[in-house]
């Protein structure tokens, strides 16, 4: 049980590290949409490897276009992945 909250906790602080890297883009004004080009595609793959299954794919796609359309940045797609993985699938509704 331990070592499965450890990588829980890695999970969601790579999330992070991952989310905040999304936000650079905001940084560097005019290049940021530009920017975004090539981090949607590596930020989705990054997911899905993280993430398997449905989850993962679903993720993912989402990621892309969050990270593909303007002004979208702010949303934490890792994290938000995260949630769902560690908190709300796993409640019985």
């Amino acid at each position: 049980m331990e070592n499965e909250d450890k990588n829980k906790y890695k999970m969601l602080f790579l999330g992070l590290f991952m989310d905040l890297v999304g936000l650079v883009s905001f940084i560097v004004p005019g290049l940021g949409e530009s920017i975004d080009f090539v981090w949607a595609p590596i930020s989705s793959f990054i997911l899905v490897k993280m993430y398997k299954g449905n989850v993962g794919k679903v993720g993912a796609i989402v990621n892309f276009i969050e990270e593909i359309s303007p002004g979208l940045d702010v949303i934490p797609t890792f994290t938000l992945t995260w949630a769902y993985t560690y908190y709300y699938s796993k409640r019985k509704l």
